[in-house]
């Protein structure tokens, strides 16, 4: 079975599609194929399904759309495959589990992947960590489940791969500057700062890249941008660490040139589209009171 979620739903055995077209069914198959190989609780499903109103047949009718996924998933299994419905699909103590996905599922396969890169980029290895999270997050096809209504408890999830895959792009950003590959990521930083208008750690990570291209002028326009926007969003003003940067654009200093000085650190725990990871300390520049926003 092939299952994939980041980007519109599918699942696969062999080549036919057991997604079904109606909505909850098709909600019930994305929660499970997010938990492939654990137990989904049936409460959860139901809380995805209905919410805090669930109907009083909310269990007669979650195992109706049970039998349905198990109708299609026997009708796609091979004449000669010892398996039933009921192996892939299994009713468990607490709820259901899907199995079958022997390579488990794109996002669990997108997490191991950006865990690798993580470590590589830990060990200084920057050439492979670029590589894979470049193979991590060209896994993703489009938003998680594009297709799928999503409920409260497939909200949450989609929410938290999301933030993952915003952390792996900063990861895998910080890995080219490091190997002073700075131009070559201009127009997707440019991109991301425009969508996350807030996110102070894309920004820092544009203007370092315009900077080393030899484009002060716009990497202090992105800086005004920010601080603009923090402002009127937020009433706030950039980070310490985003203004220290700013500092040191304007005195054209050197730590800046070298991709050598970009932090090896520890890596921080996922943001989120607002103002990144502004609760860890972004790492100084042995020496210097400067911080290098590069990652």
């Amino acid at each position: 079975m092939e299952i994939a979620v980041l980007g519109p739903l599918s699942a696969r055995v062999g080549q036919a599609s057991v997604v079904p077209s109606a909505a909850k069914p098709r909600q019930v198959l994305a929660l499970l194929a997010l938990n492939c190989g654990h137990p989904v609780s049936v409460s959860s499903l139901v809380d995805e399904l209905w919410g805090d109103r669930p109907p009083r047949s909310a269990e007669a009718t979650l195992h109706t759309y049970v039998k349905q996924l198990r109708r299609m998933i026997g009708a796609a299994l091979a004449p000669d495959d010892p398996r039933g419905p009921r192996d892939v699909l299994r009713r468990v103590h607490t709820g259901y589990r899907l199995d079958g996905a022997a390579g488990g599922t794109d996002a669990a396969q997108f997490e191991r992947l950006t865990l690798a890169g993580r470590s590589a980029l830990e060990r200084g290895a920057e050439a492979a960590a670029s590589t894979l999270l470049i193979r991590a997050l060209g896994l993703w096809r489009g938003p998680v489940l594009a297709d799928v209504a999503l409920g409260p408890v497939l909200r949450a999830e989609a929410l938290r791969l999301e933030e993952l895959r915003l952390m792996a792009l900063e990861e895998r950003f910080g890995a080219e500057l490091r190997r002073g590959r700075h131009r070559t990521l201009i127009g997707e930083l440019a991109a991301l700062t425009s969508r996350f208008p807030l996110h102070e750690n894309l920004h820092a990570q544009l203007m370092l890249a315009l900077y080393r291209s030899g484009r002060t002028g716009q990497a202090l326009e992105v800086y005004r941008r920010l601080r603009h926007v923090l402002a009127d969003e937020l009433g706030l003003e950039p980070s310490t660490q985003v203004r220290r940067l700013h500092e040191a654009l304007l005195r054209g200093d050197p730590v800046l040139d070298s991709p050598a000085a970009a932090p090896r650190g520890d890596l921080a725990p996922p943001a989120g589209p607002g103002r990144g990871r502004e609760d860890v300390p972004m790492p100084t520049v042995p020496g210097s009171p400067l911080p290098v926003a590069a990652r």
